[in-house]
């Protein structure tokens, strides 16, 4: 199972947002790159980084930053107001290893589809972020009338590969990240689903890792209040894994 330390990046510092809500932001940085160099040095192999400028469509730079942390060595999955497929351009030429697709999926499953056939399903991963069982979209200030499964079936068909689930209600707030929901979402789907979202404690990895079925863990607010260390939840998470 790889650990993705999070990076959430908004007016070029460092940020946790409680549930999506602009709102409820904490300030963690000035320096994503210094954060970035913390997480290599921990042992990352990959690094997950959201714009949250460009999901909440707010002008912005942070390209260039996410482009930095890519020259670091490490491998970055990256989504935030990725909606155009010169979004996604701009990106793989910045340095990215996975993009991530919310909103698209969405909107345009056909941009979906052409993502995979032209950089291959390795590097595109697509977001089933949930809030009361319906996707969230537009940095999860909107709704769709898909389940998580339902949509996820759908990317499945189009040969995605990779997905990230959020339980939105539990992202930012340190409840415990859905376990359960996260494994029956891969069952469901067939797709290496990487949890998102409420993860508090080394308890949750090990259940994670239990279930044998997630792909991933994304951590963010937990590593940065120092509820444990990286090292620890890679450790539990079966080592260092480049994917």
């Amino acid at each position: 199972m790889i650990i993705y330390p999070a990076i959430d990046i908004r007016g070029g510092r460092v940020v946790r947002l409680k549930e999506g809500d602009p709102a409820r932001q904490t300030v963690f940085g000035d320096d994503p790159l210094a954060t970035a160099r913390l997480w290599m040095e921990a042992g990352a192999a990959w690094i997950h980084m959201v714009n949250l400028d460009g999901a909440f469509s707010e002008a912005n730079d942070n390209l260039r930053i996410v482009e930095a942390v890519a020259r670091l060595g490490v491998r970055v999955q990256f989504g935030g107001g990725l909606r155009q497929m010169d979004d996604l351009a701009r990106a793989f030429e910045a340095g990215v290893s996975r993009v991530v697709l919310g909103t698209a999926a969405v909107q345009q499953p056909v941009m979906v589809a052409q993502a995979v056939e032209q950089w291959g399903a390795e590097r595109v991963c697509v977001g089933l972020d949930a809030r009361d069982g319906r996707i969230a979209t537009h940095g999860w200030q909107q709704m769709a009338d898909l389940t998580p499964v339902e949509l996820g079936r759908q990317m499945a068909a189009l040969g995605v590969r990779h997905a990230l689930y959020t339980d939105v209600s539990r992202d930012g707030g340190l409840q415990g990240v859905n376990v359960g929901g996260t494994a029956r979402l891969a069952q469901a789907t067939g797709l290496q689903v990487i949890a998102s979202g409420g993860v508090r404690a080394l308890d949750d990895i090990r259940a994670l890792a239990a279930t044998g079925m997630v792909a991933g863990a994304i951590i963010g607010m937990a590593l940065y209040e120092k509820r444990f260390t990286l090292q620890e939840a890679l450790t539990l998470a079966g080592g260092v894994d480049a994917g």
